[in-house]
């Protein structure tokens, strides 16, 4: 059976439309992963003007690359989950726009980075620090750590990592702070 003249016609004008969606949806794609790429890095955070003080407290921590291996972790590693993609990606546009509407909002010299630091598990993730730290109870750890961090493991306590490791991430991070907005560390708030 062939087609009619009606229907080929009809057919033949699909495939440019067919082919456009085809090639914008690649370009999205691909647009889409290199964005995220690109907006992964600490260099990207830094453009807002409050994170400048975190940034040098983090690169004296540990997570900044002060360690014996000179391991370095970005600001993606810690604050956004380690679960899926979808929620990874959710949560990337939550917490930037977020930051964004904050750093227009708030003012960085007033704001309350103290009290703020006390709801840490609000964008410290467990699932992030555990894609990295799998051994928690490596050799040589003391017996104090190595029973919280079994009582983590097995749920008998209510702890995330940020409630017992709260300034791994950014040494110092107060005191950067204050030194940052050129404020008295003790009217400021306690010293780390």
């Amino acid at each position: 059976m062939t087609p009619t003249n009606k229907q080929a016609p009809r057919t033949k004008r699909w495939w440019p439309g067919i082919l456009v969606g085809v090639f914008l949806t690649a370009v999205c794609v691909l647009a889409s992963g290199f964005m995220i790429e690109v907006t992964n890095t600490d260099t990207f955070c830094v453009t807002c003007h409050v994170m400048k003080p975190f940034r040098t407290a983090w690169r004296r921590a540990p997570h900044g690359g002060a360690n014996a291996k000179g391991v370095v972790a970005q600001c993606v590693d810690c604050h956004l989950p380690h679960g899926g993609f979808v929620e990874y990606v959710a949560a990337k546009a939550y917490t930037g726009t977020r930051d964004i509407v904050l750093n227009m909002v708030i003012d960085p010299e007033t704001y309350d980075w103290i009290g703020h630091s006390q709801s840490r598990r609000e964008f410290t993730y467990d699932n992030a620090c555990r894609s990295c730290h799998q051994n928690l109870m490596p050799e040589g750890m003391r017996t104090s750590g190595i029973m919280a961090h079994r009582q983590y493991l097995t749920g008998t306590i209510d702890k995330q990592c940020v409630d017992c490791h709260e300034h791994v991430g950014h040494k110092d991070m107060i005191t950067e702070i204050n030194k940052y907005y050129g404020k008295n560390e003790l009217a400021a708030g306690k010293p780390q």
